[in-house]
Protein backbone atom coordinates (compact mmCIF):
# COMPACT_ATOMS: atom_id res chain seq x y z
CA UNK A 1 0.00 0.00 0.00
CA UNK A 2 1.34 3.41 -1.00
CA UNK A 3 2.09 5.82 1.87
CA UNK A 4 0.20 9.03 2.36
CA UNK A 5 3.33 11.14 2.70
CA UNK A 6 6.82 11.07 1.23
CA UNK A 7 9.46 13.19 2.97
CA UNK A 8 11.87 14.33 0.22
CA UNK A 9 15.12 15.77 1.59
CA UNK A 10 17.91 17.25 -0.57
CA UNK A 11 21.35 17.60 1.02
CA UNK A 12 24.58 19.20 -0.19
CA UNK A 13 27.46 19.11 2.29
CA UNK A 14 25.16 19.70 5.26
CA UNK A 15 25.77 16.59 7.35
CA UNK A 16 24.90 18.01 10.77
CA UNK A 17 21.93 19.97 9.44
CA UNK A 18 20.73 16.82 7.66
CA UNK A 19 20.83 14.74 10.82
CA UNK A 20 18.90 17.46 12.67
CA UNK A 21 16.36 17.59 9.82
CA UNK A 22 15.80 13.83 10.00
CA UNK A 23 15.45 13.96 13.78
CA UNK A 24 12.86 16.74 13.41
CA UNK A 25 10.87 14.56 11.00
CA UNK A 26 10.63 11.94 13.74
CA UNK A 27 9.35 14.52 16.22
CA UNK A 28 6.88 16.12 13.81
CA UNK A 29 5.41 13.10 12.05
CA UNK A 30 1.77 12.56 13.06
CA UNK A 31 0.64 9.20 14.40
CA UNK A 32 -1.30 6.98 12.04
CA UNK A 33 0.00 8.54 8.80
CA UNK A 34 1.82 6.11 6.49
CA UNK A 35 5.11 7.58 5.35
CA UNK A 36 8.41 7.08 3.59
CA UNK A 37 11.64 9.08 3.87
CA UNK A 38 13.84 9.73 0.83
CA UNK A 39 17.18 11.53 1.04
CA UNK A 40 19.05 12.70 -2.05
CA UNK A 41 22.69 13.42 -1.28
CA UNK A 42 24.02 15.84 -3.89
CA UNK A 43 27.61 14.53 -4.22
CA UNK A 44 28.55 15.74 -0.73
CA UNK A 45 32.14 15.58 0.48
CA UNK A 46 31.46 15.69 4.22
CA UNK A 47 30.35 12.13 4.90
CA UNK A 48 26.63 12.93 4.65
CA UNK A 49 25.74 9.78 2.69
CA UNK A 50 27.68 7.59 5.11
CA UNK A 51 25.89 9.23 8.05
CA UNK A 52 22.50 8.43 6.51
CA UNK A 53 23.53 4.83 5.84
CA UNK A 54 24.62 4.52 9.47
CA UNK A 55 21.11 5.52 10.61
CA UNK A 56 19.68 2.51 8.82
CA UNK A 57 15.94 2.02 9.18
CA UNK A 58 13.46 3.06 6.54
CA UNK A 59 15.41 5.86 4.84
CA UNK A 60 15.88 5.47 1.08
CA UNK A 61 19.14 7.11 0.07
CA UNK A 62 19.88 8.38 -3.44
CA UNK A 63 23.60 9.23 -3.48
CA UNK A 64 24.68 11.19 -6.55
CA UNK A 65 28.25 11.12 -7.83
CA UNK A 66 27.92 14.51 -9.58
CA UNK A 67 26.34 17.69 -8.30
CA UNK A 68 23.05 18.72 -9.88
CA UNK A 69 20.58 21.55 -9.30
CA UNK A 70 17.82 21.90 -6.73
CA UNK A 71 15.00 21.71 -9.28
CA UNK A 72 16.40 18.53 -10.81
CA UNK A 73 16.97 17.01 -7.38
CA UNK A 74 13.47 17.79 -6.12
CA UNK A 75 12.06 16.35 -9.34
CA UNK A 76 14.12 13.17 -8.92
CA UNK A 77 12.73 12.70 -5.42
CA UNK A 78 9.13 13.36 -6.45
CA UNK A 79 9.41 10.87 -9.31
CA UNK A 80 10.81 8.26 -6.91
CA UNK A 81 8.22 8.98 -4.22
CA UNK A 82 5.12 6.84 -3.77
CA UNK A 83 3.14 9.09 -1.44
CA UNK A 84 0.06 11.11 -2.33
CA UNK A 85 1.91 14.12 -0.96
CA UNK A 86 5.59 15.00 -1.07
CA UNK A 87 7.05 17.22 1.64
CA UNK A 88 10.11 18.85 0.06
CA UNK A 89 12.78 19.77 2.59
CA UNK A 90 16.23 21.31 2.46
CA UNK A 91 18.75 19.67 4.75
CA UNK A 92 18.81 22.85 6.86
CA UNK A 93 15.06 22.83 7.54
CA UNK A 94 13.51 21.47 10.73
CA UNK A 95 9.78 20.83 11.01
CA UNK A 96 8.08 21.97 14.19
CA UNK A 97 5.66 19.54 15.94
CA UNK A 98 2.17 19.86 14.46
CA UNK A 99 3.40 21.25 11.13
CA UNK A 100 2.89 18.08 9.09
CA UNK A 101 -0.61 17.48 10.44
CA UNK A 102 -1.63 21.07 9.71
CA UNK A 103 -0.34 20.89 6.14
CA UNK A 104 -1.99 17.53 5.48
CA UNK A 105 -5.35 18.75 6.80
CA UNK A 106 -5.30 21.78 4.51
CA UNK A 107 -4.28 19.74 1.46
CA UNK A 108 -7.04 17.21 2.14
CA UNK A 109 -9.58 20.01 2.55
CA UNK A 110 -8.48 21.85 -0.62
CA UNK A 111 -8.43 19.32 -3.50
CA UNK A 112 -7.11 21.89 -6.00
CA UNK A 113 -4.21 22.94 -3.79
CA UNK A 114 -1.05 21.89 -5.60
CA UNK A 115 1.33 23.07 -2.87
CA UNK A 116 1.28 24.42 0.69
CA UNK A 117 3.96 26.14 2.72
CA UNK A 118 4.36 26.43 6.48
CA UNK A 119 5.50 29.65 8.09
CA UNK A 120 9.28 29.58 7.95
CA UNK A 121 11.28 30.74 10.97
CA UNK A 122 14.90 31.86 11.06
CA UNK A 123 17.45 30.16 13.28
CA UNK A 124 16.40 32.60 16.03
CA UNK A 125 12.78 31.48 15.81
CA UNK A 126 11.57 34.74 14.24
CA UNK A 127 9.15 34.42 11.27
CA UNK A 128 10.67 35.25 7.88
CA UNK A 129 8.93 35.92 4.54
CA UNK A 130 8.30 32.66 2.68
CA UNK A 131 5.55 33.40 0.12
CA UNK A 132 5.33 36.18 -2.47
CA UNK A 133 3.51 37.54 -5.49
CA UNK A 134 4.83 36.31 -8.83
CA UNK A 135 7.75 38.40 -10.13
CA UNK A 136 7.00 41.03 -12.73
CA UNK A 137 7.41 44.68 -13.52
CA UNK A 138 4.89 45.58 -10.79
CA UNK A 139 6.73 43.75 -8.03
CA UNK A 140 10.06 45.14 -9.24
CA UNK A 141 8.57 48.64 -9.12
CA UNK A 142 7.42 47.97 -5.55
CA UNK A 143 10.98 46.94 -4.72
CA UNK A 144 12.41 50.08 -6.34
CA UNK A 145 10.26 52.16 -3.99
CA UNK A 146 11.18 49.89 -1.04
CA UNK A 147 7.59 48.68 -0.66
CA UNK A 148 8.41 45.03 -1.26
CA UNK A 149 7.55 43.85 2.24
CA UNK A 150 4.12 45.48 2.12
CA UNK A 151 3.11 44.86 -1.51
CA UNK A 152 4.88 41.65 -2.52
CA UNK A 153 5.27 39.44 0.57
CA UNK A 154 2.16 37.27 1.01
CA UNK A 155 3.12 35.16 4.06
CA UNK A 156 1.10 37.30 6.45
CA UNK A 157 -1.77 36.91 8.87
CA UNK A 158 -3.05 34.05 10.97
CA UNK A 159 -5.41 32.44 8.44
CA UNK A 160 -4.74 30.00 5.61
CA UNK A 161 -4.59 32.01 2.40
CA UNK A 162 -3.88 31.55 -1.29
CA UNK A 163 -0.46 32.81 -2.40
CA UNK A 164 1.30 33.01 -5.74
CA UNK A 165 4.44 31.07 -4.84
CA UNK A 166 6.35 29.86 -1.81
CA UNK A 167 9.89 28.89 -0.93
CA UNK A 168 10.67 25.18 -1.31
CA UNK A 169 12.82 24.90 1.82
CA UNK A 170 9.76 23.19 3.35
CA UNK A 171 6.95 22.75 0.85
CA UNK A 172 4.20 20.14 0.72
CA UNK A 173 3.32 19.22 -2.87
CA UNK A 174 0.45 17.16 -4.23
CA UNK A 175 2.30 14.57 -6.31
CA UNK A 176 -0.56 14.31 -8.81
CA UNK A 177 -0.28 18.05 -9.52
CA UNK A 178 3.51 17.92 -9.83
CA UNK A 179 3.31 14.99 -12.25
CA UNK A 180 0.68 16.80 -14.34
CA UNK A 181 3.15 19.62 -15.13
CA UNK A 182 6.22 17.35 -15.37
CA UNK A 183 7.66 18.42 -12.01
CA UNK A 184 10.25 21.20 -11.75
CA UNK A 185 12.17 22.71 -14.65
CA UNK A 186 15.88 21.68 -14.46
CA UNK A 187 16.86 24.82 -16.37
CA UNK A 188 16.56 26.53 -12.97
CA UNK A 189 19.65 25.23 -11.15
CA UNK A 190 18.64 26.90 -7.89
CA UNK A 191 16.52 29.99 -7.14
CA UNK A 192 13.22 30.69 -8.90
CA UNK A 193 12.76 26.96 -9.52
CA UNK A 194 9.85 26.85 -7.06
CA UNK A 195 8.51 30.14 -8.45
CA UNK A 196 8.41 28.72 -11.97
CA UNK A 197 6.86 25.52 -10.55
CA UNK A 198 4.07 27.47 -8.82
CA UNK A 199 3.46 29.55 -11.94
CA UNK A 200 2.99 26.41 -14.04
CA UNK A 201 0.77 24.89 -11.34
CA UNK A 202 -1.41 28.01 -11.47
CA UNK A 203 -1.61 27.86 -15.26
CA UNK A 204 -2.71 24.20 -15.01
CA UNK A 205 -5.55 25.06 -12.61
CA UNK A 206 -3.90 24.40 -9.23
CA UNK A 207 -3.11 26.91 -6.50
CA UNK A 208 -0.63 27.36 -3.65
CA UNK A 209 -1.42 27.98 0.01
CA UNK A 210 0.23 29.60 3.02
CA UNK A 211 -0.52 27.71 6.24
CA UNK A 212 0.57 29.81 9.24
CA UNK A 213 -0.55 27.13 11.70
CA UNK A 214 2.38 25.01 10.48
CA UNK A 215 5.95 26.11 11.24
CA UNK A 216 9.42 25.03 10.15
CA UNK A 217 12.82 26.45 11.02
CA UNK A 218 15.03 27.24 8.03
CA UNK A 219 18.60 27.87 9.16
CA UNK A 220 20.36 30.72 7.38
CA UNK A 221 23.63 29.38 5.98
CA UNK A 222 24.35 32.27 3.63
CA UNK A 223 27.56 34.18 4.23
CA UNK A 224 28.11 37.90 3.87
CA UNK A 225 31.62 37.04 2.59
CA UNK A 226 31.41 38.27 -1.01
CA UNK A 227 34.06 35.85 -2.27
CA UNK A 228 32.01 32.89 -1.03
CA UNK A 229 28.62 34.33 -1.88
CA UNK A 230 29.20 35.74 -5.37
CA UNK A 231 28.29 32.52 -7.27
CA UNK A 232 24.95 32.49 -5.42
CA UNK A 233 24.34 36.12 -6.33
CA UNK A 234 25.08 35.32 -9.98
CA UNK A 235 22.77 32.29 -9.89
CA UNK A 236 19.98 34.27 -8.20
CA UNK A 237 19.84 37.04 -10.79
CA UNK A 238 20.46 34.74 -13.75
CA UNK A 239 17.48 32.61 -12.78
CA UNK A 240 15.22 35.58 -12.13
CA UNK A 241 16.02 36.78 -15.63
CA UNK A 242 15.33 33.26 -16.94
CA UNK A 243 11.93 33.30 -15.20
CA UNK A 244 11.07 36.70 -16.68
CA UNK A 245 12.10 35.64 -20.19
CA UNK A 246 10.12 32.40 -19.87
CA UNK A 247 6.87 33.83 -18.49
CA UNK A 248 6.93 37.42 -19.78
CA UNK A 249 9.01 38.99 -22.55
CA UNK A 250 12.37 40.65 -23.20
CA UNK A 251 11.08 44.17 -22.50
CA UNK A 252 9.60 43.15 -19.14
CA UNK A 253 12.78 41.24 -18.27
CA UNK A 254 14.88 44.35 -19.03
CA UNK A 255 12.58 46.57 -16.96
CA UNK A 256 12.88 44.20 -13.99
CA UNK A 257 16.67 44.14 -14.32
CA UNK A 258 16.91 47.95 -14.31
CA UNK A 259 14.48 48.42 -11.41
CA UNK A 260 16.17 45.70 -9.36
CA UNK A 261 19.62 47.12 -10.02
CA UNK A 262 18.43 50.53 -8.85
CA UNK A 263 17.00 49.15 -5.59
CA UNK A 264 20.25 47.33 -4.75
CA UNK A 265 22.37 50.34 -5.74
CA UNK A 266 20.33 52.51 -3.36
CA UNK A 267 20.85 49.95 -0.58
CA UNK A 268 24.58 49.95 -1.32
CA UNK A 269 24.77 53.74 -1.01
CA UNK A 270 22.89 53.68 2.29
CA UNK A 271 24.99 50.78 3.60
CA UNK A 272 28.23 52.60 2.83
CA UNK A 273 27.19 55.30 5.31
CA UNK A 274 26.21 52.89 8.09
CA UNK A 275 28.42 50.68 10.26
CA UNK A 276 28.50 46.88 9.84
CA UNK A 277 26.44 46.85 6.64
CA UNK A 278 27.44 44.66 3.62
CA UNK A 279 27.72 47.43 1.02
CA UNK A 280 29.95 45.30 -1.31
CA UNK A 281 27.29 42.59 -1.36
CA UNK A 282 24.59 45.08 -2.35
CA UNK A 283 26.86 46.48 -5.08
CA UNK A 284 27.42 42.97 -6.40
CA UNK A 285 23.66 42.41 -6.50
CA UNK A 286 23.18 45.70 -8.38
CA UNK A 287 25.79 44.78 -11.02
CA UNK A 288 24.48 41.26 -11.42
CA UNK A 289 20.85 42.34 -11.67
CA UNK A 290 21.76 44.58 -14.59
CA UNK A 291 24.07 42.06 -16.29
CA UNK A 292 22.85 38.59 -15.26
CA UNK A 293 24.86 36.69 -17.86
CA UNK A 294 28.20 37.83 -16.42
CA UNK A 295 30.21 35.91 -13.85
CA UNK A 296 30.41 32.32 -12.65
CA UNK A 297 27.28 30.85 -11.11
CA UNK A 298 26.67 27.86 -8.84
CA UNK A 299 25.81 25.84 -11.96
CA UNK A 300 29.13 26.85 -13.55
CA UNK A 301 31.02 25.77 -10.43
CA UNK A 302 29.18 22.43 -10.31
CA UNK A 303 29.98 21.76 -13.96
CA UNK A 304 33.63 22.66 -13.41
CA UNK A 305 33.72 20.30 -10.44
CA UNK A 306 32.25 17.48 -12.54
CA UNK A 307 34.74 18.13 -15.37
CA UNK A 308 37.68 18.13 -12.92
CA UNK A 309 36.49 14.85 -11.39
CA UNK A 310 36.17 13.27 -14.81
CA UNK A 311 39.69 14.33 -15.76
CA UNK A 312 41.17 13.05 -12.51
CA UNK A 313 39.63 9.59 -13.00
CA UNK A 314 40.45 9.27 -16.70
Amino acid sequence: MAPTLSYCVVNTNGREYLLACLAAIERAHPDGVEREILVLDNASEDGSAEAVRALGGEIRLIALDRRTGKAENDSTLMREARGRYCLLLNEDSELRPGAVQALLEVMEREPKAGAATPQLLGSNGVPVPCAWRFPGVGTALAGAFFLHRWLTVQSKGSDVRSVDWAQSSALMVRREAAAAIDYMDPDFFVYYDECDFAKRLREAGWHSLYVPGAEAVHHDQLSTDLAKGLPRIVEFHRNRNLYMRKHHNRAAALAVRVLTAWSYAARAMAASLLPNQPAPVYRAHARQALFPSRGDSLRDHAQERTSSSSLSTS
